[in-house]
């Protein structure tokens, strides 16, 4: 069978001028800041899952859920290779809760030009395309 890349989802929750990160544990990327995310079921659209991922990390739904970018990011020591979309969503005020404390340290909310370090692949290919989730 050939290698294909996967279909990762990272979800841009929004609320007033930050969006929330969290730590990753456990899986590739451990110990680097990402969006919520995961992978792209079958049958399921970036929005709808950006909403489950969300829903299944931190127990919150989203408001608004829209795809708006896509990055081809590569992962040589893993010897993975992923084309992550990005969906915007707004904040709904739900208590956030780690649900899964195997696959996730920390959540907290940054400012877009103030991220904390290391930052996972992904997310570093997406600040190179200049993109700002408040500017769309």
């Amino acid at each position: 069978m050939a290698k294909v890349p996967r279909v990762g989802i990272g979800t841009i929750i929004r609320h007033k001028n930050k969006v929330l990160l969290l730590k990753r544990r456990g899986a590739h990327g451990d110990g680097t800041w990402a969006f919520i995310g995961g992978h792209l079921e079958f049958n399921e659209t970036p929005e709808e899952g950006a909403a489950r991922e969300t829903f299944e990390e931190i127990g919150i739904k989203v408001k608004n859920p829209r795809a708006v970018a896509f990055t081809n990011d590569f992962f040589p020591k893993e010897k993975k290779h992923y084309i992550t979309l990005y969906v915007v969503a707004d904040y709904t005020r739900d208590k956030i809760t780690i649900k899964e404390p195997e696959k996730i340290e920390a959540v907290e909310w940054f400012e877009w030009d103030k991220f904390p370090s290391p930052l996972f692949i992904p997310l570093k290919n997406l600040r190179k395309k200049y993109f700002n989730p408040f500017k769309l």
